[in-house]
């Protein structure tokens, strides 16, 4: 099992579109093989920052999800309309 944490930041003003966004991109990973649960966390700090932890089986079911046309599809309107920079990824191996 492996915890993946995916690091974004929205634009100012476009956090609920961010959200809601996620709501649909939740049904994505929960139909990936591999996917055991994701929750979305917001910074209390920074009301525009927000990370996704991400449970998989193995790091492999997490490269095949990211190389989906589903993630491209998500991402490119995230660059497009919603993110203020790049996200970044991380993970963690038990």
């Amino acid at each position: 099992m492996i915890t993946v944490g995916m690091n974004y930041h929205v634009i100012e003003g476009k956090q609920q579109d961010f959200e809601s966004k996620f709501a649909a991109v939740i049904d994505a990973l929960n139909a990936a093989p591999g996917h055991a649960q994701s929750t979305l966390w917001k910074d209390v700090a920074d009301g525009a920052s927000y990370l996704i932890t991400s449970q998989w089986s193995d790091e492999e079911a997490f490269k095949t999800f990211i190389q989906s046309q589903a993630f491209r599809d998500v991402t490119n309107w995230g660059k497009e309309q919603i993110l203020s920079g790049r996200p970044q990824h991380k993970i963690y191996k038990s």
